[in-house]
This record gives structure tokens, C-alpha cells and sequence, in this order.
């Protein structure tokens, strides 16, 4: 749907300033809502004198009794949204604030869909200073049900809000009806992950304007209403220490998250965002240095949680890898789909994430992992050959290659697409320095990158690459194999790589097992060859073979793959592999 964006004024009885206020707004074009919240007779006969005026740009709206504020805008939030606008600039009737910033709104709306404008109020000598003063509790209070400093001014009356999040919100938590209104919906939209932005806006008060503020009642039910937002943050509070942890919501997630989700392809893996915050990272890794790994940890389950709650995609994704992982070959101990077992999946997924960073800190001894038969790796280093590794997102390669750098044991060297993990490689690159120079960033598989490995072989290092993920840069250059029951595309990469280099190539998994890590380092070939005139067959034969072997690993440790997206979906079948 296209940025369409509109005006809601709530009114109750101001009858002598609703001229001027929707004069001053209608010279920007906008559809007007004006809501009528019980007003009296006199301030009827200038509303209809009104809509019939701007007839075509305003609708007038009546509320038969008066029900407060919050009841008007509701209303009129409703109304705009079943008229199909996409956003409404809510600004009260009595013309305190400035009009002419009416554009700046709009124009922050269309740059970010998905937030909510406020406005924050610049004052001048006109201000009551008892309301001046009284507000700054309320924003004391504010800043401490949303754990944070974000919602500058949350009694602003001039705000724009995008339609389905407000209206979403509205229709299924109840809110109240009065003054109390505009600090609540802000709160819980925050509670939502709501993304905010503030203008700063003009705001003068009349000397002989009309406020319909009752300091005795309206300041009891906003008292009340902070009463049940601060024991709504606490029973919320392992959530927001996780919202903490990571960025909220895309400003333009809200306005383009259905197009994205049948835009892109399901394949599109480097299209998915890297999620989780750098600061929320780097919090885990300093409580990780301060209070050791065991504490830490526990601060993993209300994040997860909040994962599987919000990752529709990835929650989707592990649902079907245990399907299919369940129907290619059924085991009693096969996880079954369902949301227990996608918890557990992102569970150790995360678990894997933080062990990473705890072996780059040197918070884990060589002692926590060990071979499952080290012939094979003793007798490569020995030889001083280089070697390419081609590993998988199962378990956990990163423990090698960081106690390989601590050790000395071999020149290990990741070759990686860092683009989409770009935040996490920062925190392991802070917590070692030798991460970056073990990491080698690559955007394809082709000539230049072999002749660029070359030398690195040739020196001795072991390359480790994956092969269960296609390079954001090639994803044509795949070849369909056997995996879990169906056919899956697999990247050609690193056979053509290992043509290229030729060196010996081993396979390489490490699986969480018992508390500690094993080792799995297999041979897979002395040197991979492709005719030409067959080289499409001998492609199909290596990801086969390569297939087979990470299947086998799968069921021995089932929630240990970690992709999470349609592995299975190919630019010529859609999401359920159909053609």
C-alpha cells in the first residue's frame, strides 16, 4: 500500500478556535477527520458550517455522549484506517500547536513508514508553569516503564502514528478514554517495539484559550494509568532487557514486511538482516568477562524467547527442517516440529553463538574439546601441506579455529560471508585480536578468488570453508542434491575451489556433545577433479557425497543445523519445492 497520510482533530466544545485550526491545516491538502466527542449544540452548528466548507477534504465525525479524549482519537484512528489511509498526524483543536509543521510530519512519516512522529514541545512565556513542571513526572515515569529514554515528551496531542500498528494495538489491548490516553499508547507501543522519532514543534497557549484538563481527575487516572504501565514493565521485564539487546523495530518493517515476505525469494538468505544489536552483543560480552559464562548464559532463554515469539521466518523454517528431517528417515528420538522444538533449536543456536565468543576470550580450555579421531588432522599438520576444509552452520566451527589460533596447532583461516554477520564478527574481533587476521571476506567462488587462496594453501594454512550455504553473489551456480528426503540446491563453490587449489580436501564438523565439543575431521578427497566435458556430473557427485555426510551429522546432533531459512527452495521452485 502507498504512503497515504491524513489529519484526526478530537474536539470537545471549542467552538471559537476550530475555524482557524482547520483553516491552518487544510491549505496542506490533507483528508481532515474531525471527531465531535459530545460536544454542545453551538460548537455542532460550527462543525457542520465546517464540513460543509471543505466538503471533499473533511469528514465529520460525532460521538453522540462524550467519552474522553482517548475515545475521540480512537475513533478517529479507526475511521482514517478504514478509509484506507496508512498514517494519521493527530493535533488538537484548540490551535496551540503550529501548523506549518504539519510537512516536517509527513515528510519524517514517508522517510520512515513504520515509526511514530511526536512532537516535542518548544515552549514559550505563554506556558503554564505548573503544567510545564508537572509534566517532567510524567516523562520520569514514562522513561521508567520503557526502560528508556526514547519518548522524550509523551503528552504531546501532536503526533503522527502509522495506522496498522496504532489500530492493531487499540483493537486488541483496551485503553483508557481520557488525558491518560496519549501517555498509554505510547508506552505500549513501545512494549511492541515500536520505532520513534521526535520533532521538535512550537506549542503556545492562548490566554484566553479552553482547556478541558481537570487537574483533580485526569491527574488520578493518569496517576492510576502510570499504576498499571510500572507493573506492566515489571512483569515484562526479562523482555525488555532483552529489547535492550537489539535494535527495535525497522522504522519501515511495519509499512513493507508483507511485500518483503512475498517479494523475496525464500532463498534469499543474505537478504535476511543480521539480528541482535552491536551494543546488546557487546553487553553479553562484557557480562560474560565480569560474571563468567554460567551467569551470562541464563540472560540466553528470555532473548530466545523473544526470537521465537517474533521470527515468524525462522520459527517456520525449523518447523519444516524437523519435518522433513522426521519423514526422510523416522527415529523415536527425531525432534518433532512444533514450538518446543523450534525453542530449542534457536536455543542452541544461540548457546553456539556464545560459546564462540567465549573461545575467542579464552574462556575455554582445550581440554573442553577434543577429537573423535585425530589421525587424520595430526598426520595434515604434520605433512605441512595446506589444506581446504569444508565445514558446515552445524555446531560450532568457530571453537577450532580459535583455540587453533591460540594453540598454534595450524594456520587456520575461515573464508566467510561477513556481510550478513558483520555486528557478531565485530564483538569476536574485540574479544581477540587474532579473529581478523584468521578471517578471510569473500563475495564469490570464482577465479580471482583461488588465485587469492593460493598462496595462503601453498604457505601451509588449512581453508575452511561451508557448503551448506549458496554466496549471496553466485546463487545460479548451484547443483541439486539428496538432503533429508528432497532435492536442495548446494553450492558449487567450494568443489570448483578445491579444483582449482588442488589440494587435499577433508570435511570438518563440530558438534556439542556431553558439555564439551568433538571433533569430527574426515578425509573427503585427495584432489577433486572436473572434465570439462563432464564436469556437471562430477559437481552433482562431490555435493552428493557432501550431502550425505551432513545428513548423517544432522541426525546425530538434529538441533545443531543452523539455517535458518528454506534450504530447500530454489530459484525455480517456490517454498515447498513445487516447480
Amino acid at each position: 500500500m502507498s504512503f497515504a497520510p491524513c489529519i484526526v482533530i478530537p474536539i470537545y466544545n471549542h467552538k471559537d478556535a476550530i475555524g482557524a485550526t482547520v483553516a491552518h491545516l487544510a491549505v496542506h491538502g490533507l483528508a481532515v477527520f474531525v471527531v465531535d466527542d459530545g460536544s454542545d449544540e453551538p460548537t455542532q452548528h460550527v462543525l457542520a458550517a465546517l464540513a460543509r466548507q471543505y466538503a471533499g477534504q473533511l469528514t465529520l465525525l460525532r460521538l453522540p455522549v462524550n467519552g474522553g479524549k482517548g475515545a475521540a482519537v480512537m475513533a478517529g484512528l479507526r475511521a482514517a484506517r478504514a478509509a484506507g489511509y496508512t498514517h494519521a498526524l493527530q493535533i488538537d483543536a484548540d490551535g496551540q500547536h503550529d501548523a506549518t509543521d504539519v510537512p516536517r510530519f509527513i515528510d519524517a512519516a514517508r522517510a520512515e513508514p513504520g515509526a511514530v512522529i511526536l512532537g516535542r514541545p518548544v515552549y514559550d512565556e505563554s506556558v503554564p508553569k505548573a503544567r510545564l513542571y508537572g509534566r517532567y513526572l510524567t516523562h520520569v515515569w514514562v522513561w521508567i516503564e520503557t526502560l528508556s529514554l526514547t519518548i522524550r515528551d509523551s503528552m504531546c496531542g501532536f503526533r503522527l502514528y502509522p495506522l496498522a500498528l496504532a489500530c492493531d494495538l487499540i483493537d486488541r489491548v483496551r485503553l483508557p478514554t481520557r488525558m491518560d490516553f496519549d501517555i498509554e499508547i505510547l508506552v505500549r507501543l513501545y512494549w511492541r517495539r515500536a520505532a520513534f522519532r521526535s520533532i521538535p514543534t512550537r506549542v503556545t497557549y492562548a490566554a484566553d484559550g479552553v482547556s478541558h484538563f481537570d487537574v483533580l481527575w485526569d491527574n488520578v487516572r493518569i496517576s492510576r494509568s502510570h499504576t498499571r504501565l510500572v507493573f506492566g514493565m515489571l512483569w515484562r521485564l526479562p523482555m525488555l532487557l532483552a529489547h535492550k539487546l537489539m535494535p527495535r523495530r525497522s522504522a519501515t518493517a511495519t509499512a513493507t514486511a508483507t511485500a518483503t515476505a512475498t517479494a523475496e525469494s525464500p532463498q534469499d538468505w543474505w537478504r535476511i538482516a543480521e539480528r541482535g544489536s552491536h551494543l546488546g552483543m557487546s553487553l553479553l560480552a562484557l557480562s560474560c568477562k565480569l560474571f563468567g559464562r554460567r551467569f551470562t548464559s541464563l540472560w540466553l532463554h528470555p532473548i530466545v524467547a523473544y526470537f521465537l515469539l517474533t521470527g515468524r521466518a525462522a520459527r517456520e523454517a525449523s518447523r519444516n527442517y524437523f519435518r522433513r528431517l522426521g519423514e526422510a528417515a523416522p527415529q523415536d528420538d527425531t525432534p518433532r516440529p512444533g514450538w518446543l522444538s523450534a525453542y530449542r533449536h534457536m536455543l542452541a543456536f544461540a548457546q553456539s553463538g556464545f560459546d564462540k565468543l567465549a573461545a575467542w576470550s579464552g574462556r575455554v580450555n582445550t581440554a573442553d574439546v577434543t577429537f573423535e579421531d585425530p589421525s587424520a588432522f595430526e598426520a595434515l599438520v604434520a605433512s605441512g601441506k595446506g589444506a581446504l576444509v569444508i565445514g558446515a552452520h552445524l555446531g560450532n566451527l568457530e571453537m577450532t579455529r580459535a583455540l587453533a589460533a591460540r594453540g598454534a596447532y595450524a594456520k587456520v583461516t575461515a573464508v566467510v560471508y561477513t556481510e550478513h554477520a558483520r555486528r557478531f564478527n565485530s564483538v569476536l574481533a574485540s574479544a581477540n585480536s587474532e579473529f581478523a587476521r584468521h578471517l578471510l571476506e569473500v563475495s564469490d567462488f570464482g577465479p580471482e578468488t583461488a588465485m587469492m587462496m593460493q598462496e595462503r594453501v601453498d604457505a601451509g594454512e588449512l581453508l575452511v570453508i561451508v557448503g551448506d550455504r549458496v554466496p549471496a553473489h553466485e546463487a545460479g551456480r548451484t547443483t541439486e542434491a539428496q538432503f533429508l528426503g528432497s532435492a536442495a540446491p548446494f553450492a558449487q563453490g567450494p568443489y570448483v575451489l578445491a579444483h582449482a587449489l588442488g589440494c587435499p580436501v577433508y570435511l570438518f564438523f563440530c558438534l556439542k556433545e556431553r558439555g564439551g565439543y568433538r571433533l569430527y575431521f574426515e578425509p573427503f578427497a585427495e584432489r577433486i577433479e572436473l572434465p570439462r566435458r563432464e564436469r556437471a556430473q562430477h559437481l552433482a557427485a562431490w555435493a552428493q557425497r557432501y550431502a550425505a555426510r551432513l545428513e548423517h551429522y544432522c541426525r546425530k546432533a538434529p538441533y545443531q543445523w543452523f539455517n535458518f531459512f528454506d534450504f530447500w527452495a530454489s530459484p525455480k521452485r517456490g517454498a515447498n519445492g513445487r516447480t
